[in-house]
């Protein structure tokens, strides 16, 4: 590291400003820059830039450490619960052209039974298997299915539901969570 004393050229690490050394602290040196600011910086923030205590600084050493300085850190996501991590997802697709060939001759009644008779028999089949969350996806429409859904929901106990995760399913879709008994 190198000593800094009054009236030394100086250049910053992290920015493209040059000025004349006027204070210095044990911690802290005060430069004028070339535009006549005032400005504080810590003794690894700065490097001599016309060094005359021998010591060399190439500007290729400099290069190297302004792209240390700019290189992004590694975020680090947040590691799930193991019982998160463990739990499978079941996805149900509640849309009626997944649930059958063809809908020719079916009325709305019809479908909307064929719906939810499809969405009680999985819930049933998670429960009895212990799966802790089901998504359902219904699609937005105009709410019907999801209000009954909703009502269908209501009747078990162990049961809980929000929507499901908005950037993965959208807003058509209910995310239902199992207590499991023990």
């Amino acid at each position: 590291m190198a000593v800094f004393k009054i009236g030394d050229k100086v250049e910053t690490i992290d920015d493209t400003i040059m000025g004349t050394v006027v204070e210095v602290d044990a911690d802290e040196i005060t430069i004028e820059s070339d535009e006549g600011f005032w400005l504080t910086y810590g003794p690894k923030e700065l490097v001599l830039a016309n060094n005359t205590s021998g010591i060399k600084v190439s500007d290729q050493e400099v290069a190297l450490i302004k792209a240390e300085k700019e290189m992004p850190r590694k975020k680090h996501a947040p590691a799930p619960k193991p019982k998160e991590r463990n739990a499978p997802k079941m996805e149900v697709d509640l849309h009626i052209n997944q649930l059958v060939a063809s809908t020719k001759g079916m009325t709305n009644f019809d479908m909307l039974n064929l719906q939810l008779e499809t969405a009680k028999r999985q819930l049933q089949f998670a429960i009895n298997k212990r799966i802790q969350k089901v998504v359902f996806i219904h699609g937005i429409g105009e709410g019907v299915l999801k209000e009954e859904l909703y009502y269908l929901f209501r009747r078990y106990e162990n049961v809980t539901y929000h929507d499901a995760d908005y950037q993965q399913y959208g807003l058509g879709a209910t995310e239902v969570y199992i207590y499991q008994n023990p």
